[in-house]
């Protein structure tokens, strides 16, 4: 090795030579120092999820804080032990006032980005593993939380990458912040020809009997005698009297499955039952009919 140093000393220079291994060691010290508080952290992340129900979306959001501060150390560093970068900084830091000027005005959406960050973990609107929707994009789990955005797979295993300050100001419609119980809305449209109780019926059953299904009601429901499904006439179209069936289910994806059951079970029993389930009639009017003898 130091045969190697001796050889890279008379090629390039004895201080490039000793500048380049110092800016090569506190490159790799920040790496190797970044891995190990990566592996502290998940161990803590792991103890305090198992033993003490914590969620780990802070954990998450310290890591890249530090890692963040970790590089800007190495940067420091790399600037102090090197005199001819040294007297950069220092020249850099004498006209300090303009450069501060134009680095806020380049990083005023990372700095925004970053503060959103740090209100998100502080309020905690949504956490690592919620199923939340924000503004009118798709519906999807929380995957993660970084300085910079928020990472959410969707239920088609995409990533939604949403910049923090984005998610910030917008409407999120959180399904797992205090409770993750779902109340599914299940509709149905008969026939104005059709048995309305009879549908209601049959609607209620077929809910009570999907695996998914959960009983939400009260010791006091129970008594005063409320179905575990009620099922409503919550309106009339051009052709269908509206059904509406308040399921409830574990969570959202199980609210899904049972409503995609729900749909093919209850559709194949109305048709058992006479039941019809209404489709557009068009009448068509002839203004000028032929005349007899005439082919129509």
């Amino acid at each position: 090795m130091a045969e190697i140093l001796d050889n890279l000393s008379e090629f390039f220079g004895k201080s490039t030579v000793k500048h380049g291994f110092i800016v090569i060691l506190i490159l790799l010290s920040s790496f190797i120092l970044s891995r190990i508080l990566k592996i502290i952290l998940k161990r803590a992340i792991n103890l305090a999820s198992k033993k003490l129900q914590v969620e780990p979306t802070q954990y998450n959001f310290l890591y890249y804080a530090m890692n963040l501060m970790i590089i800007l150390a190495a940067l420091i560093l790399v600037f102090y032990s090197i005199p001819g970068l040294r007297s950069l900084g220092i020249t850099l830091f004498a006209s300090a006032g303009f450069i501060t000027a134009i680095l806020l005005f380049a990083s005023q959406q990372a700095l925004s980005n970053i503060i959103s960050g740090v209100f998100i973990i502080a309020s905690k609107p949504f956490r690592v593993n919620d199923i939340i929707k924000v503004g009118d994009q798709r519906l999807g789990r929380v995957e993660d939380i970084t300085l910079r955005h928020t990472v959410i797979r969707d239920f088609e295993n995409r990533r939604i990458v949403i910049p923090n300050a984005v998610i910030n100001a917008e409407i999120i419609i959180n399904s797992s912040i205090t409770d993750e119980l779902i109340c599914n809305f299940v509709d149905f449209g008969i026939s104005y020809d059709s048995d309305v109780d009879k549908a209601m019926e049959i609607i209620a059953r077929a809910a009570v009997s999907h695996p998914n299904f959960i009983d939400h009601r009260t010791k006091e429901d129970i008594n005063l005698g409320v179905p575990e499904v009620r099922v409503r006439v919550i309106g009339f179209g051009d052709s269908s009297v509206n059904l509406r069936a308040y399921v409830w289910t574990a969570d959202h994806s199980a609210g899904f499955v049972l409503k995609t059951d729900l749909f093919k079970s209850v559709k194949e029993i109305f048709d058992r039952e006479g039941i019809e389930i209404p489709f557009p009639y068009r009448t068509l009017v002839f203004k000028n009919p032929p005349e007899s003898g005439q082919p129509k």
